[in-house]
């Protein structure tokens, strides 16, 4: 695990953390990872700020569920009316449900005109891979070499991201990431399709019929690959050709992460079949859903039923909901568009003054910052870019890492983060990189 804390060396923290985490071990085993060379403890939270047991305040430029920020004031007077008022399941009728769909599904293209819920992305993505394989008739699955997609048995095997213990669908086939940093002038899109329509005739040599490609619009895991805008237009070509569908992961670029656009799609001007989405929909809490063509829902909901117990009850939904005034009320993609584009600018700078910083990228309030050995050779530095997001940990600067050699600092603050918040990181960054030498 990227960023993840080597539990041998548990003797070199303070005693209260060392208790706290012999516990965790105890109760929870060994499959519960903690962040950070020394973890962090918290107690509360607020907008952009994390605190500790000591009243210590962590800036959060990393947390992307709490959208909105911590305990965003709306969001929690909503959640505690609701609760206080009804919290049920989806088989009786009520306006609630009825209007946040209609208020969600008027941030899509029009094509995109049904919602299932889910409890979280990992079940929403469950359910996609469930609903294009029942449109498509195939099992075959094609993702990028080092994606995420969830937790649940069918989201674990198309996330190759979780390591090589954990095995890969018999009827998953990767295809590399469209690395711009890499590509030497190449058209990435036009490779990137080129890699898809091999993963096809791969598939069906196997005797596997292709159901879908599944990707985020900004290849979070892989490495933060936004641009150009556009580039997915030609997968989509692809896929359709072949009869097989495009699902859209928005569970890490959605609600207006991006800045320019809502979700992250948008700005390739892709319409997928499928959209999945979940953490930063209720600001925290256990909602999320699946979205997609009606004649894609219609041949599924005809012949089998589906349910979801807690999936859409009525206090997620009342988060939701506020969450949605939120980032409408608050201007909050035009918040993470004009600070994403200061944040950019800065790391550029800070590019300029350090020859380990290869690249950086990004869009709206989603961006990375690439470590390498060498600028000509572009070898990563994975080692160094650990060294950053634990240095920012003694800062009291809270990030992580990405990509396959984790050489990628991934930083994707809450969207309320501010251009005064920029400068904090920006000037803790380049004291870390200062003090590394």
């Amino acid at each position: 695990m990227i960023n993840g804390f080597d539990a041998t060396r548990l003797e070199s923290l303070p005693a209260r953390e060392r208790k706290m985490i012999e516990r965790r071990q105890t109760l929870l085993g060994p499959s519960y990872r903690l962040f950070y060379d020394k973890p962090v403890h918290i107690v509360r939270a607020e907008g952009v700020w994390l605190y500790g047991p000591d009243g210590e305040a962590y800036l959060d430029a990393y947390n992307n569920v709490p959208s909105v920020g911590h305990c965003h004031p709306h969001v929690v007077d909503a959640i505690a009316r609701q609760a206080a008022q009804l919290n049920t399941h989806t088989r009786y009728l009520g306006e609630q449900i009825l209007d946040y769909s209609e208020r969600l599904l008027a941030t899509f293209p029009v094509e995109l005109n049904r919602v299932m819920y889910t409890c979280t992305g990992s079940e929403a993505v469950d359910l996609a891979l469930r609903l294009a394989r029942y449109y498509t008739g195939g099992t075959g699955v094609i993702i990028t070499e080092n994606a995420y997609h969830g937790v649940t048995t069918a989201a674990a095997e198309i996330s190759p991201s979780l390591g090589p213990n954990m095995p890969l669908g018999q009827h998953v086939v990767t295809v590399p990431a469209p690395d711009t940093y890499r590509a030497n002038g190449q058209d990435v899109g036009s490779a990137l399709a080129e890699d898809v329509s091999k993963a096809i005739t791969l598939m069906r040599r196997r005797g596997i019929t292709p159901a879908a490609f599944i990707a985020d619009g900004i290849f979070s895991t892989d490495g933060i690959f936004p641009d150009p805008p556009g580039f997915l237009q030609p997968v989509l070509e692809v896929l359709h050709a072949a009869g097989a569908l495009y699902i859209a992961d928005e569970v890490q670029p959605g609600f207006g992460r991006m800045g320019s656009h809502m979700w992250g799609f948008m700005r390739h001007g892709i319409i997928p079949d499928l959209v999945v989405m979940g953490k930063p929909m209720g600001n925290g809490m256990p909602i999320a859903a699946a979205v997609m063509k009606s004649e894609i829902q219609e041949r599924f909901g005809q012949d089998i039923r589906y349910f979801n117990t807690f999936g859409a009850n009525n206090v997620s939904i009342a988060a939701a909901s506020a969450v949605l005034d939120a980032i409408e009320g608050e201007e909050l993609m035009h918040n993470a568009q004009d600070c994403g584009s200061y944040l950019l600018a800065g790391m550029r700078r800070l590019q300029d003054e350090f020859a380990s910083i290869g690249d950086v990228r990004g869009g709206g309030l989603f961006l990375g910052m690439e470590f390498v050995k060498d600028r000509a050779t572009r070898e990563p530095d994975g080692q160094l870019s650990l060294k950053v997001v634990n240095g920012l940990r003694e800062r009291r600067v809270l990030i992580s890492a990405a990509g396959k050699h984790g050489n990628i600092l991934k930083i994707r603050p809450p969207l309320p983060f501010s251009r005064e918040n920029a400068d904090v990181f920006l000037s803790a960054l380049r004291d870390v990189l200062s003090d590394i030498g």
